[in-house]
């Protein structure tokens, strides 16, 4: 194991045994994500996982595997992408209440991303979004990324999503949807935002990775442990969520992510079971065999 992913490791304050994941599941990840950018630069490599099923952290490590291979990885989050507090407000007073909150495909700027991917695939500087999730609002300075850019993680936990059935709108499936969006004017427009704007934007993406959690009980006590190292993080922060409000805001994300978790893993690239332990279960058939090629 190399010293960056021992730093990593140290860094991220994972267990010392988690490189047995970077060198069973992550190395074979990044073998076959540096063959393919041999011959496709850039190379869009899109990332769907659930709230906390561990996207940021693959990210990260893939990073560290690929630097050595002499390749320039960038990681563009979809959370970073979303419209600021200002416009989902507007877009909540003129369209449906329910897009005041951040979350579902129709409150992203997903112009803004489809401009900076024009610009990386030019090979023309562009600058990253950055979003404050403890403010609720886009963070007002950007990364700047200078120069060619040989692999892009596009990650976000509807990245890649299809629309669903237009049947399948019509029951509400939690409080939210029964209370909030009786007509299902709401999770209608969603399902247009993602056979729109949303399809033209992952239909960049030339590899698609899934991390795949058990079911959406999982999702919520992965978010709410995120909620707790946010308020840790910064205490009194404006957009920490108690209970209450963390219920309401996951009832946002089920619909959609239900129908991923249902539809999408016979069409991803690379597909990870994902365990209760936040670790895959088994190396996905996509990848056994791989071989480095450094």
């Amino acid at each position: 194991m190399s010293d960056a992913v021992a730093a990593l490791i140290a860094a991220e304050r994972l267990p010392d045994d988690y490189r047995e994941v970077v060198e069973r599941f992550w190395q074979p990840l990044a073998d076959r994500i540096a063959r393919e950018a041999t011959t496709h630069k850039p190379l869009i490599v899109g990332i769907n996982g659930a709230q906390g099923s561990g996207k940021s952290t693959l990210c990260r490590f893939l990073e560290v595997l690929l630097k050595p291979r002499g390749l320039r990885v960038v990681t563009l989050s979809l959370d970073d992408l979303y419209l600021t507090r200002a416009e989902r407000a507007d877009m909540a007073a003129k369209v449906h209440p329910l897009f005041a909150t951040r979350g579902v495909p129709g409150t992203h700027a997903v112009g803004m991303a489809l401009g900076l991917i024009e610009d990386m695939l030019a090979g023309r500087g562009f600058t990253l979004p950055r979003f404050d999730k403890s403010v609720d609002d886009r963070a007002d300075a950007g990364e700047v990324v200078s120069g060619p850019v040989d692999v892009l993680l596009f990650e976000g936990w509807c990245v890649g999503a299809a629309p669903q059935d237009p049947a399948a709108l019509a029951e509400a499936i939690n409080q939210l949807e029964a209370e909030e969006d009786r007509g299902g004017v709401w999770r209608g427009l969603v399902n247009r935002f993602l056979a729109g704007d949303y399809a033209d934007l992952f239909a960049q993406i030339d590899l698609l990775v899934m991390l795949k959690v058990e079911g959406f009980e999982a999702v919520a006590a992965n978010r709410r442990l995120q909620e707790h190292k946010l308020a840790e993080a910064t205490p009194g922060a404006p957009g920490l969520m108690d209970e209450t409000a963390l219920t309401r805001f996951l009832d946002h994300y089920e619909r959609l992510t239900r129908h991923q978790l249902a539809e999408m893993p016979a069409r991803a690239d690379v597909l990870f079971e994902i365990g209760p332990d936040q670790r895959p279960t088994r190396l996905p058939d996509g990848l056994k065999g791989t071989r480095s090629i450094t």
